[in-house]
């Protein structure tokens, strides 16, 4: 429950700031007094909400990891072996990689599993569920923590937002475009409807095209931080950490998709187009085979 109203209360706060926004740019609609579009208007507008909302989404991405997961930050000083190990683990490996320091944390959790996120270099957070430090030799952890500090490296987080951003502009412009031009074909009586309806379906329709390009490039990236993690901490540690979490993938939760790229498992099947991370399979031969 308090995902949901964490998420909700996300949501409406993204929506209150783009209309302030569109407000303050004198964007208050985009149709013509003939039936027709403003198409410059409604670029306008389409852009404001895709790539307003992705990156609203982004610099909030932090703060919305730590209150969702629960995560629990430590500094190195808490007198655990494990949590104080963990964080000068990430310090060696951001200063190996020329980083700031992110921040460092942990969630109480069964599952197998660790992210990073944040807005910025200067503004990231790495974190490990309990049940990944339990079931994993330090040498493999610090492969899992290398990926996850590539990651930052890479400027992956804002990469994703910039291609989740078009995406979002791109859907919203043409399936408005369309919506468009069936009003112009029904009763004026009904086109107000038909127009919004339309215009939910080719947002839904397009977006799920959209999830599948978003996707791809994911798993893309997921790949290049195999390869850099490979580099920080050693290609043996890397392609030990995979195995170890191809062994324990069944303890991931994937019960919640909104959380998914937070997650280390990926899918097979026709669910892969969908999917923000390859199998684990195919990460290990990647690396494997660069190896040989």
């Amino acid at each position: 429950m308090k995902r949901i109203v964490l998420f909700v209360a996300t949501n409406l706060a993204i929506m209150i700031t783009l209309s302030i926004v569109l407000s303050i740019l004198g964007i208050g609609g985009y149709r013509l007094p003939g039936g027709g579009l403003n198409y410059s208007a409604l670029m306008v507008f389409c852009l404001v909400w895709g790539m307003g909302g992705a990156f609203i989404s982004l610099q909030l991405s932090r703060f919305m990891a730590k209150m969702a997961m629960r995560v629990k930050l430590v500094d190195g000083r808490t007198g655990h072996e494990d949590l104080d190990w963990l964080h000068g683990a990430v310090r060696q490996l951001t200063e190996r990689a020329g980083l700031p320091m992110p921040e460092v944390g942990y969630y109480d959790s069964q599952e197998v599993n660790a992210f990073a996120t944040g807005p910025s270099k200067r503004r990231s957070l790495v974190a490990v569920s309990s049940g990944l430090l339990r079931s994993m030799s330090r040498s493999e952890v610090e492969g899992v923590l290398a990926h996850e500090v590539t990651h930052i490296q890479n400027g992956d987080m804002v990469t994703m937002t910039l291609i989740q951003g078009v995406v979002n502009a791109f859907v919203m412009f043409f399936s408005r475009i369309i919506a468009n031009i069936v009003r112009q074909m029904v009763d004026e009586r009904n086109a107000f409807l038909v127009s919004m309806l339309v215009t939910i379906a080719l947002d839904i329709a397009f977006g799920f095209i959209g999830m599948i390009v978003v996707a791809w490039f994911s798993r893309a990236r997921e790949f290049r931080a195999d390869a850099g993690g490979a580099q920080l901490a050693g290609r043996a540690q890397m392609i030990g950490a995979l195995q170890r979490l191809l062994q324990n993938k069944q303890l991931v939760d994937t019960s919640q998709p909104q959380l998914a790229t937070m997650k280390i498992a990926g899918a097979k099947g026709w669910m892969a187009l969908f999917s923000t991370h390859p199998p684990l399979e195919d990460r290990i031969r990647a690396l494997q085979a660069v190896q040989a």
